[in-house]
């Protein structure tokens, strides 16, 4: 996906570099290049995002568990 990514904003950026102003090619890089892009990588991020939190809420579940395995067996 960031093989696409990097070909996306090289073919925006040779059509900026052609636009008759300096402004017009920013704007057409920002509206052409950057924003579609940076959607692009954003929506196709979400699952790995997903599966991070979730894994990080796993591991925040196991740590109590074992804590809380840890206080009972010190009580019996």
């Amino acid at each position: 996906m960031y093989i696409v990514a990097i070909g996306w904003l090289y073919v925006t950026l040779l059509i900026a570099v052609n636009e008759p102003s300096i402004v017009a090619g920013i704007i057409s890089f920002l509206f052409y290049g950057l924003m579609p892009c940076s959607l692009l990588l954003w929506l196709g991020g979400s699952k790995a995002r997903r599966q991070r939190r979730a894994h990080r809420e796993s591991l925040a579940n196991q740590r109590l568990d074992d804590g809380d395995r840890g206080d009972a067996r010190a009580d019996q």
